[in-house]
């Protein structure tokens, strides 16, 4: 076994290789750029090397600087974690070269399966259901619509060397097709250096599922079940479960052997995915290939109670796989939900700051979280903007369901945007209780967006109870300081009122043993914790059955965030709850004559000049934030009066980027 291991990666993905690395007495390198000065990977690891500027062009995608890290340090061996270079078979071909150890699967592998075209001829060859579609490269958008139109719409455009959502497009007619052929191109050069796209037919109302792999370098390959990874926002995985609600064991075994099949074709060793394209009618097809360890490889590890980083360390320093296919046995369910920095009010733009406050829900055996952050630590805008995975394991669909729940309440993330409210409703929606998945699920739930409408309080009542219980602590202690309250005058009742959203809910509320009883609409809710002052998570029962509602006191408010829910409310006496409907309501500025930036990035292209009449719809700006490429259009026809930015200007959120007339 390697004695020295590098990882050449950064965030969760390092820190995950280096606790199984750790365990295993495996000495660790980090390296860094930068930006990840203080990151949590770099004080995980037993040592760590600088690697270049802040930009993983000038850095982590450096393979030189790697290899200089290598030697340096002693390390005998890389992982690469996911993204960066890590299926890139020039990175692994040099580490060979100087004797390094490349901790995946052979060149041979990394080449055949990291070109799309290539991988469908193979896979096709190998007896793998493949999709209909044009496995040459496409020259240019004529040539992409030509080849749409034999196909037959809707079509899929995407990258070549492509993965993780970007470079792909969805076209129904001509016009989408010319449209998403340029922007496909564009980003997929901006985010792999290969700017080759392939047509092939777009499935409607598809599941994603992908078998995960492990072979070794004797001839011994297993499939270890499958994973669901249908629920997607723009072509990006949110949540996956093992194993999928939707597949019965004859299909495991067909799409296991397929798997199996394809990885034999090209002398595969390592971890690896197979991801398949599935119908409503259990039709499955090759997608591809994905030649490393899986961002959602934690639910495999929670149902098969395999170490997948374990297993491909054994598998580099050359020993034979411990298991066969009989001894794999899938165990409960378990499901990973991706928290992003990331604002789902706002078409779910990225964020980037300080992490002022990050407590996750603490781990067990039915909860993990695979994270690369702490709480002062900054979410960069030259990174993906993962937080963490959450994991969360059961018996059942409907326990691990429950657990993530409750550990979506329990994760406390304040300094910048976060999805925890989106993956809560998403774990509520009737769709994906039952289980009726597909890749559309969010687009069709979700048409016009995500607001605070999509999430309603399933109980507000418990809302109203926590809100006027903290207050009365509240009032107690400030009571207590002032001399003012005896130990008779704790059982007064008191009599308030909740404002939330307009609307006026007359509350009473006396001290009872453990907490507080409190009055509303007739009934007595009982609300009993041990909850102390700047607390975040106000812990405890409401009638009996446990809660954790994260609590924020701010001026006249409280800000209460459970169940996805994000709710303001004042709790005021009856007298100034009275004065309070006259104050006025504050407008905000009338900002509709700018277009503004909606994120954090990079201004890639600007299309309009002064004095340029424009009309809705039409392009007016590029912002690259998080490598992909949002494209910014007019809401209505106007005149450009002034140009506030330029391409190659880094843009804050809610910069002024053109101004109209």
């Amino acid at each position: 076994m390697f004695k020295k291991i590098l990882v050449a990666n950064r965030g969760e993905i390092a820190c995950r290789v280096f606790k199984t690395a750790r365990r295993m007495g495996i000495q660790t390198v980090a390296v860094f750029s930068d930006a990840d000065r203080s990151a949590l990977h770099v004080q995980m690891a037993d040592e760590a090397v600088y690697i270049g500027p802040s930009a993983s062009a000038e850095s982590y995608l450096v393979a030189e600087r790697i290899i200089e890290a290598c030697k340096h340090s002693g390390a005998e061996a890389v992982h690469p974690g996911y993204g960066f270079l890590s299926e890139n078979a020039g990175f692994a071909n040099a580490l060979d070269d100087q004797g390094i150890v490349f901790i995946g699967p052979g060149t041979k592998a990394i080449e055949a399966m990291g070109d799309k075209i290539t991988s469908k001829k193979l896979a096709q060859e190998a007896g793998v259901s493949t999709i209909p579609g044009y496995a040459g490269v496409i020259e240019n958008p004529d040539h992409a619509v030509e080849i749409a139109n034999g196909i037959g719409y809707p079509v899929m455009l995407k990258a070549s060397a492509g993965g993780g959502g970007k470079g792909m497009r969805v076209a129904r007619n001509d016009e989408d097709c010319r449209d998403g052929f340029q922007r496909a191109a564009s980003e997929a050069l901006s985010s792999f250096g290969d700017d080759r796209i392939l047509v092939e037919k777009f499935i409607e109302e598809p599941r994603h599922i992908e078998i995960q792999i492990i072979a070794d370098g004797h001839g011994n390959i297993v499939y270890l079940g499958e994973r669901e990874c249908s629920i997607q926002r723009r072509h990006q995985k949110v949540i996956e479960e093992a194993p999928s609600p939707f597949v019965d064991p004859p299909m495991r075994r067909a799409m296991g052997e397929q798997a199996v099949s394809l990885a034999r074709a090209v002398d595969y060793q390592s971890a690896g995915t197979v991801e398949f394209i599935v119908d409503a009618n259990k039709n499955f097809y090759f997608l591809e290939m994905n030649t490393r360890l899986q961002v959602e490889h934690p639910i495999t590890e929670f149902v098969t109670g395999l170490d997948l980083v374990e297993l491909m360390l054994r598998v580099a320093a050359g020993e034979r796989l411990p298991m066969t296919q009989d001894d794999i046995e899938l165990k409960g369910w378990a499901i990973e939900c991706r928290v992003y920095a990331e604002d789902p009010f706002r078409n779910f733009l990225p964020s980037t700051g300080r992490l002022i406050r990050y407590r996750p829900p603490a781990e067990s055996a039915h909860v993990r979280v695979d994270t690369g952050v702490f709480e002062g630590g900054e979410v960069s805008m030259y990174y993906d903007p993962m937080i963490a995975k959450l994991v969360t394991y059961g018996a059942t669909r409907d326990q691990a369901i429950q657990h993530m729940r409750e550990a979506l309440d329990h994760y406390y993330i304040r300094g910048v945007s976060h999805n925890i409210s989106f993956l809560a409703a998403l774990m509520n929606h009737p769709r994906f209780e039952e289980g009726r998945l597909s890749t559309n699920l969010i687009a069709e739930e979700y048409p016009d967006g995500f607001h605070a409408s999509d999430v309603p309080h399933e109980d507000p009542a418990m809302i109203l109870a926590v809100a006027t219980a903290v207050n009365r602590r509240y009032r107690d202690r400030a009571a207590q300081i002032s001399g003012q309250m005896s130990g008779h005058e704790r059982t007064v009742r008191s009599d308030w009122v909740v404002v939330i959203n307009g609307q006026y809910h007359p509350v009473s509320v006396q001290c009872a043993d453990g907490g507080y009883d409190v009055e509303y609409n007739d009934e007595t809710f009982e609300v009993r914790s041990d909850w102390q002052f700047g607390q975040p998570l106000f812990q405890g029962t409401f009638n009996g059955a446990e809660i954790c509602v994260q609590v924020e006191r701010r001026d006249l408010s409280y800000h209460l965030f459970h169940g996805g829910s994000e709710i303001e409310a004042m709790v005021l006496t009856p007298r100034v709850a009275e004065l309070y409907r006259y104050m006025p309501v504050k407008e905000p500025p009338d900002m509709s004559k700018f277009l503004l930036s909606p994120m954090p990035g990079l201004l890639t292209s600007l299309s309009v000049k002064p004095e340029q009449d424009v009309k809705a719809g039409e392009e007016i700006a590029v912002v690259e934030a998080m490598k992909m490429e949002n494209t910014l259009r007019a809401v209505r026809d106007g005149k450009v009066l002034t140009i506030h930015a330029w391409p190659g200007d880094t843009l804050a959120v809610d910069q002024p980027i053109v101004e109209f007339e």
